[in-house]
């Protein structure tokens, strides 16, 4: 009798170390789901600030992913995010529109492009091209549009542009049939 109970110790030990570890780790996510919330609600708010300084709140339309950035209440515009690949990864995209339907810039949030080459599409130079564009106007200059690509980082230039042109139509194509929100 002895070696059998011998044998279920270590089983009703691991047992007991996961169930405290289930009931700490859910005590742990009661506690700062909220101030997780928060925390993700400011950073998005300080990324939009970035390209409406005005902005006083926001929603968003957890269905499309559009940011609506507001100012006594009236919309500024909207703003959302577009991804793309690059020479050395993924690159996130935040983009904001004036209610025009015109670009009022782009933000790059993250990247992994090669530094003093791709990673130049962090640059007010090459971000401030965008202002001001329409979806249609955002092409390479030497394609026909108005966007000068980075000297030897054609590939990051060309992703950024794509992805941001791409993420335009699509946005305005859903706002389009929302009626025109804005």
């Amino acid at each position: 009798m002895t070696k059998k109970t011998n044998d279920f110790f270590p089983v009703i030990f691991l047992t007991l170390i996961v169930v405290v570890s289930v009931v700490a780790l859910t005590l742990t996510n009661g506690i700062t789901k909220d101030k997780i919330a928060i925390a993700k609600k400011e950073a998005i708010s300080e990324m939009l600030a970035t390209l409406f300084p005005e902005m006083e709140d926001f929603t968003l339309d957890e269905e499309s992913g559009l940011y609506t950035p507001l100012t006594g209440g009236e919309s500024l515009g909207h703003a959302f995010m577009a991804t793309a690949t690059g020479y050395g990864g993924t690159i996130d995209i935040l983009i904001g529109l004036e209610p025009d339907a015109t670009l009022r810039g782009i933000k790059i949030i993250s990247q992994q492009e090669t530094p003093g080459l791709g990673a130049k599409i962090t640059e007010p130079f090459f971000l401030d091209q965008f202002q001001g564009l329409s979806a249609e106007q955002v092409v390479l200059a030497h394609n026909g549009g108005k966007i000068d690509a980075i000297t030897g980082a054609t590939t990051s230039s060309s992703a950024v542009v794509n992805a941001v042109k791409e993420a335009i139509l699509k946005k305005l194509e859903t706002l389009n049939k929302e009626g025109g929100r804005g």
